[in-house]
């Protein structure tokens, strides 16, 4: 028996087996590819840096001692990439900083510094005489029981008044009012804290956030910034438990970790205030200061940051602004609705604005004066000096979001002028946002 031949009709039927199929199976033969090209790229993302990482800005990272393997590290967590803005047509950075060359050799100006109109700063102490305790109104007792202390000294509201006047010699209540005020330092720190010339600083008490190590630094800012974080012993055992040591030299990667004693309140937040808006006073001979909120990474030069933000525009505070609102009743109202505050101690504040005449919607230079105040880069002038100084009496004085006590200083205090009040998107390209890891423990 001859075997049959496999002709051209074997192969039509062979032909419209495979059409018959492709028809049936087209749909998960297109999904193949697309599934391939997803487990590509998460193989890549997986195993690769960012590719806006340079290795000269990975290695302040790496030198942050190693967290616990099953940690989730946040999402936001250094990364590098540009924040960028539509400008006309096209997309601009938000930030505009030197390039990296021209940052290694950056120098800090001359130090020049006006007598006017202030000559001298006095900060009042438990040892002046200048000012005799009048008879306090009954806003002045309530708030001093819980608020003023040893540490703050007891303004009241006639020396509060008196502060805002310009005088050739300030005088002015601005913390460390008494030896036993609390915040207490060690005498090794203090000599470290005296060398500072530029300093970056942070902190977290009662145990609150993580320390997230600066990226992007240049080597210039490396050798020539003081990295501080203030901590209580709540946040050391908490991070220490978390698997991060302090070195026998007193640090974790870059930054310096400084242990605070005796802190002078029982909420938190007003801790929080003191290396905030008073580095002036813990660091006696520096010129320029930048303060980063613990719920954030910084991954920006600062040495670039003070020519960008500072000598770039002439001045000499720059903060973040507010992006969402403008007005300071307004920002009342949230700060009531998100239970920031009660709203019996707001009404205290609202009171006493109105009554000093604040405007509804108080602008500055054409911009609002309504801060965010999470990033905040200063030069240490007389003047700065004195508008922190009373800022930080107003929070210790009404509440402790001093988003609403910022406009009303700013109002009241008109010989700073050089402020620059830089918008949201170039506070995202200063930091990485990384929010509240936990919440502080108060003090008992």
């Amino acid at each position: 028996m001859k075997r049959r031949k496999f002709g051209i009709q074997g192969k039509t039927e062979i032909s419209r087996e495979v059409i018959k199929r492709l028809l049936k199976w087209w749909p998960a033969l297109l999904c193949l590819p697309a599934a391939a090209l997803l487990v590509f790229e998460a193989y890549r993302l997986g195993v690769k840096p960012n590719p806006l990482t340079k290795a000269s800005e990975m290695t302040v990272t790496q030198k942050k001692p190693l967290q616990h393997l099953d940690k989730k590290l946040p999402g936001n967590l250094n990364r590098l990439d540009p924040i960028t803005r539509a400008v006309g047509g096209s997309r601009e950075r938000c930030l505009k900083l030197l390039l990296p060359e021209e940052l290694e050799h950056l120098v800090l100006p001359v130090a020049r510094e006006s007598t006017k109109p202030f000559k001298k700063v006095v900060y009042i102490t438990d040892n002046d005489t200048t000012y005799v305790e009048e008879n306090a109104t009954m806003i002045d007792r309530h708030l001093e029981g819980q608020r003023f202390n040893l540490f703050t000294g007891y303004q009241n509201l006639q020396q509060r008044e008196e502060s805002f006047k310009i005088k050739e010699t300030a005088v002015v209540h601005c913390g460390f009012y008494s030896d036993k005020g609390g915040f207490k330092i060690s005498e090794e720190d203090k000599i470290y804290m005296q060398k500072c010339e530029v300093v970056v600083s942070t902190c977290a008490f009662g145990g609150g956030d993580d320390l997230y190590q600066p990226i992007g630094m240049s080597e210039q800012s490396l050798q020539k910034v003081c990295f501080v974080a203030f901590w209580d012993e709540v946040t050391l055992a908490t991070q220490e438990a978390e698997g991060n040591k302090v070195g026998k030299n007193g640090y974790i990667g870059n930054w310096r970790i400084i242990i605070v004693k005796d802190l002078p309140f029982r909420d938190q937040r007003l801790n929080g205030k003191i290396p905030k808006m008073l580095p002036h006073r813990l660091f006696p001979n520096s010129r320029y200061s930048i303060w980063i909120d613990s719920k954030s990474q910084l991954r920006r030069d600062p040495l670039g940051l003070l020519e960008a933000l500072l000598w770039r525009t002439n001045s000499v505070l720059a903060i973040s602004e507010h992006g969402a609102r403008s007005s300071v009743y307004d920002e009342a109202k949230a700060v009531v609705k998100k239970n920031k505050a009660t709203p019996e101690e707001v009404e205290v504040q609202l009171t006493q604005y109105r009554k000093d005449g604040l405007p509804e919607d108080k602008r500055f230079n054409g911009k609002k004066a309504l801060a965010e105040a999470s990033v905040i880069v200063r030069q240490h002038t007389k003047v700065s000096n004195i508008f922190m100084c009373l800022w930080f009496n107003e929070v210790v004085r009404f509440t402790s979001r001093d988003q609403l006590s910022f406009p009303y200083v700013l109002w009241r205090f008109q010989v700073l002028r050089n402020i620059n009040l830089f918008p949201v998107c170039t506070r995202k390209d200063i930091v990485n946002s990384i929010g509240h890891i936990r919440k502080a423990k108060p003090l008992n």
